[in-house]
């Protein structure tokens, strides 16, 4: 018996080459095409606490370096810190004591507080808790400074190159004015100073030297026994790079990170394959395009004890999850010539279609923002994977009746009536069905080998992106199957 629950059993691949599990493949619904995640563009819709769920734009995101100005984390066990309140007594204007309140921080889960460090006591829960200044702060700042400004002028020669023809209009003039500089600076969030054509760069920050003196190791490290309690972990030190603290008295809480909402877009076709709602207390997306939604989803359900040279009975168990009925048929995997030869036409295919796309001057003076980079098509590649075993497929198809949520508890029987040979569907059950399969591995393999084989799953797809009716498709996916390693003869 084979575990379902690891998913490297069954590969799915995609047009870059790449073998991965149906639950980590999209389907782009325009293209009709499976992507993996190196075949689409990744782009950041939002950024949000997850501990406060507050949405933060992303200029403001930038200038506190991706972190919350409000929450923070135990430098101990990196978890989220809450604020604890304790009464103490306070003398008032007239010499008696009253009852007050303060706030301090502490970890649910270690214990650790901001008392532990001795950092003060606040008489606001909201209240900005004081922040140990960084001692290279403004040798960053410095560089930083540097960077964008040698950045931003590389980039604006670039486009000088590129808009070297004449143009007439505003176009034109937003070029020979600087305007169209102006604005990338903005976007960047650089000041609006124009950097002209012969502009020198700012002055360059002074390089950093090495010092050949260390400093001496203090005495009690050859004289006392170090206490593991009190010295930081690695984890806690690459928490806190701006100190990298040595001991755990000199841990400070740090402010918490901020976390993203991504969404997908398909680098042929430019269409988004993922897209999440814009709160971040949701967890709905507004376009979901994975592939176990799409695609007939193949997992092996029973396997026999895998020997080289002998024929072993494998049954794979197919579902239909789409809400219209599909016929699957089973293909060998192509050889390397047809596989070169489907390679040249597709490079051909994606060169033309770049040739013939539409560029304007307006959209190349337009600068892409902060995490909207133009997508560069992925090209097509071989699958990089090594058959070592036959693989008998079955001559006819299987139909696979749609979804149906009410037949999963539904024990009276299966409804449709089709004519199925029982040498091949072991078994039915509303959109689920059991094929039967003959597996040969190689007689040049060890014990040990892995078993790798496949086929080509064509199956037909209802495309429902068509305005008028949906139209019925043919397509096909290569799927691999590693059924598990060789196996010894039995003594």
């Amino acid at each position: 018996m084979t575990s379902l629950d690891q998913p490297d059993y069954v590969l799915y691949a995609c047009t870059c080459g790449c073998l991965k599990p149906v639950t980590r493949m999209y389907f782009c619904r325009h293209c009709l095409k499976v992507r993996c995640g190196y075949c689409v563009s990744h782009e950041v819709e939002a950024h949000f606490c997850s501990n406060c769920l507050e949405n933060i734009p992303p200029s403001e995101a930038r200038l506190k370096k991706n972190r919350c100005g409000t929450c923070m984390d135990c430098p101990n066990c990196l978890n989220a810190l809450s604020v604890r309140a304790t009464t103490i007594s306070r003398l008032s204007e007239d010499g008696s004591k009253m009852p007050g309140k303060v706030y301090y921080l502490a970890c649910f889960f270690c214990r650790w507080t901001t008392r532990d460090v001795g950092i003060p006591d606040q008489t606001a829960a909201t209240g900005s808790w004081p922040e140990r200044e960084n001692p290279h702060a403004n040798r960053i700042n410095t560089l930083l400074e540097h960077y964008k400004t040698k950045a931003l002028r590389e980039k604006i020669e670039k486009e000088r190159k590129t808009l070297s023809t004449p143009r007439r209009g505003y176009t034109h003039l937003a070029e020979r004015y600087g305007l169209s500089g102006m604005i990338a600076r903005r976007r960047a969030g650089l000041p609006t100073v124009p950097l002209g054509r012969d502009a020198e760069l700012t002055t360059p920050p002074a390089p950093a030297t090495a010092s050949e003196t260390v400093e001496d190791l203090p005495d009690h490290f050859f004289t006392q026994a170090p206490v593991l309690t009190q010295i930081t972990t690695m984890t806690q030190r690459l928490a806190l790079t701006d100190s990298q603290p040595v001991s755990t008295e000199d841990l400070i809480p740090p402010h918490r990170r901020l976390f993203i909402k991504r969404s997908q877009r398909c680098r042929e076709c430019e269409h988004n394959i993922c897209k999440p709602e814009f709160t971040p207390a949701s967890i709905k997306f507004k376009i979901q395009l994975a592939a176990h939604y799409h695609l007939p989803s193949v997992r092996i359900l029973t396997v026999e004890p895998l020997r080289a040279g002998q024929p072993c009975e494998i049954i794979l168990k197919l579902t239909n999850p789409t809400q219209h009925l599909t016929s699957v048929q089973f293909c060998p995997l192509p050889t390397e010539q047809e596989e070169l030869r489907d390679l040249e036409l597709e490079i051909e295919r994606l060169s033309r279609k770049e040739e013939i796309k539409p560029t304007s001057g307006r959209e190349s003076l337009m600068l892409p923002s902060i995490g909207q980079r133009p997508s560069v098509p992925k090209p097509p590649r071989r699958v990089q994977a090594t058959v070592t075993a036959v693989l008998a497929l079955p001559s006819g198809g299987v139909i696979l009746p749609p979804r149906d949520d009410a037949a999963e508890y539904d024990d009276s029987g299966d409804t449709h009536n089709f004519q199925d040979d029982p040498k091949v569907v072991v078994w039915r059950k509303g959109n689920k069905a059991a094929v039967r399969f003959t597996l040969t591995p190689d007689s040049t393999l060890a014990v040990g080998d892995p078993v790798l084989c496949g086929f080509v799953l064509c199956y037909g797809y209802v495309n429902t992106m068509v305005t008028v009716e949906p139209a019925r498709v043919e397509l096909q996916v290569r799927i691999y199957l590693a059924p598990g390693n060789v196996c010894g003869d039995p003594q």
